[in-house]
């Protein structure tokens, strides 16, 4: 005996609702696409990612979107950075290289109109030579605009 299997399609729904983008989310996103380009060497200033470190040593866990601040409406958003350019980088070319991608980045993952990427150098790290033998260290000079 034949038995024939009927598929009933299911009629396409729309289905409501609404989804919200948090600040976080696209602090996140801005931060991830700025730490990708050469040149800058982290986000946010020397004495601030000293203090994260210090949170991270005792079990906090450090923000990934540190040195970035965004305001978000319904369609667009407007990103502040702070960041610290690497010695030897060009800082306008460095400061238009993170805002290009800033502005695909988010463009691109939240579809928000991105209306302008502001960004402070506020740091250079300038690698110093070692210090003795077996030591090395690091120095940062913290500008304020």
């Amino acid at each position: 005996m034949d038995h024939e299997l009927s598929v009933h399609k299911v009629p396409e729904t729309e289905a409501g609702g609404t989804t919200r983008i948090t600040d976080l989310a696209v602090a996140k996103v801005a931060a991830a696409a700025a730490r990708a380009i050469p040149g800058v060497h982290s986000l946010g200033l020397g004495t601030s990612r000293a203090l994260g470190a210090l949170r991270g040593a005792v079990g906090s866990s450090q923000d990934p979107a540190h040195g970035v601040s965004v305001q978000v409406g319904t369609r667009q958003v407007a990103i502040d950075m702070v960041l610290t350019a690497a010695y030897g980088v060009r800082l306008h070319d460095l400061a238009a290289s993170v805002r290009e991608a800033v502005f695909q980045s988010v463009q691109e993952f939240t579809d928000f109109e991105v209306i302008e990427v502001n960004i402070e150098i506020g740091d250079v790290h300038i690698p110093v030579s070692p210090a003795g033998p077996g030591k090395s260290r690091d120095a940062t000079v913290e500008g304020s605009a």
